[in-house]
């Protein structure tokens, strides 16, 4: 068993790898060892681990599967944001609608009021010359 420690960085903690030269069995149900991923930046590509370490392998195989994962997860950003889209589309046409209902509605209050206005006023001058039709017949019957 062969293990070492390094520190990535001054603020980093120490990482310590241990590994065997023994077994290899994981060598043999290894992923394919040139798997490439194109939404990664060329350095955050998995390198292709020494075969002939077990913990080189199960390293790579973590990596893979980051990397696979960091792929659905950018998938599923790209989807929501999408849909962000749609819905914020949505939105505006939904706030355009809302204000030419606003719109209606105050024309529809507007004409409303103007329309009791003018029955009243027609009220008042039917009156006035139902009154006028009244007083020319009076004037007229000399009787």
């Amino acid at each position: 068993m062969i293990t070492s420690t390094r520190r990535v960085s001054p603020d980093k903690p120490e990482v310590r790898i241990a590994f065997s030269l023994g077994d290899t069995s994981d060598v043999n149900d290894a992923e394919d060892l040139s798997q490439t991923f194109p939404d990664l930046e060329q350095r955050l590509q998995p390198v292709p681990p020494c075969v002939s370490l077990r913990e080189s392998v199960q390293v790579y195989k973590e990596h893979c599967r980051m990397a696979r994962e960091f792929h659905q997860v950018k998938h599923e950003i790209s989807v929501l944001e999408d849909r962000k889209r749609k819905l914020l589309a949505d939105l505006v046409e939904d706030e355009k609608v809302a204000m030419e209902i606003a719109r209606l509605e105050e024309e529809f209050r507007r004409l409303t009021e103007e329309n009791r206005t003018l029955v009243t006023v027609h009220k008042e001058r039917a009156q006035q010359l139902e009154r006028l039709c009244l007083t020319g017949r009076t004037r007229q019957d000399p009787s």
